[in-house]
């Protein structure tokens, strides 16, 4: 067992020796604080409400909520009145229904923000992709408007079979009008000046 420590002894040169909270390093996390209330992951809770609100926006639910409530009538009318659980006026029934409707507005509206918040990403990326689709739509306009600049002062093929064809008929009719004899003809053949 300690014994207590006596106010002299704490006491140095007649003060009393300064109080310091625990010293927290910083290069360090803190270790996690206790929490009182459950923790819960939104995005379970999110995907579970949207699952609901899907289940109370098909016709599947009507027919079973429908038949339900038929049978809670019909059993509370015509069963013997021992066994009957919610008398005439069916106020356990109509809380029942408030009930559920009081949990099912506010899960419809969770699920339709969720699926908001995915639409306005869905919108931005489609706004993002279009940005891009039209700057390379302009940027291949651009260069398609400099190729046909730069073929504007290119040959092309039908151009020059067309001054082919041009040269072609002139040395003809020169051959038929003058007759004019090349140097290879006049030497029997032979190129005698190319080597």
């Amino acid at each position: 067992m300690r014994c207590p420590v006596p106010p002299a002894d704490r006491e140095r040169d007649g003060r009393p020796e300064p109080r310091t909270a625990p010293r927290f390093r910083l290069d360090q996390p803190r270790p996690p604080r206790r929490k009182f209330l459950p923790e819960y992951d939104p995005e379970a809770f999110g995907r579970l409400s949207e699952r609901i609100a899907r289940f109370l926006g098909t016709g599947r639910f009507i027919v079973w909520m429908t038949v339900t409530i038929i049978v809670w009538v019909a059993w509370n009318v015509w069963a013997p009145e021992g066994l009957r659980f919610d008398p005439f006026p069916f106020l356990f029934l109509t809380l029942a229904l408030s009930l559920q409707a009081s949990y099912a507005a506010p899960l419809i509206l969770l699920a339709q923000n969720r699926q908001d918040d995915r639409d306005r990403v869905n919108l931005e990326q489609d706004r993002k992709q279009n940005e891009r689709s039209i700057a390379d739509t302009e940027y291949l306009s651009r260069e398609i408007a400099s190729l046909r600049m730069g073929l504007g002062e290119v040959a092309t093929r039908d151009w020059i079979r067309s001054e082919l064809q041009d040269l072609v008929r002139e040395l003809e009719e020169q051959r038929r009008g003058n007759r004019v004899v090349f140097p290879a003809e006049e030497s029997g053949g032979r190129d005698v000046g190319d080597r």
